[in-house]
């Protein structure tokens, strides 16, 4: 599995919906764990952004699919950071000349 962090921001349109966003965040949790996927976290935090989420796919391509629908429904903008454990980066750091 692949691990994801999502940094997610209201658009006015979410904040016009905000009575729905719990209903909307359980949907989308439901719906990416029948894609395979797993969310260790889901935080609605204070600051720049207002959630912040940890995802574990079993590819790119089906996180990338989740974010395209997750975007497509206009109530948030999404910036995806791709996690690596201290393990896989002692890995990649083994492999450097």
């Amino acid at each position: 599995m692949h691990t994801y962090i999502i940094l997610a921001k209201l658009t006015d349109q979410g904040l016009k919906a905000i009575k729905n966003a719990p209903e909307r965040i359980e949907e989308s949790i439901k719906h990416f764990e029948t894609m395979g996927g797993k969310v260790s976290g889901f935080y609605t935090v204070m600051g720049e952004y207002d959630y912040v989420a940890i995802f574990e796919a079993p590819s790119d391509e089906a996180f990338m699919t989740f974010l395209l629908r997750v975007s497509a429904g206009g109530n948030v903008r999404t910036t995806t950071l791709k996690a690596f454990t201290k393990e896989e980066l002692a890995e990649m750091i083994k492999k450097l000349p």
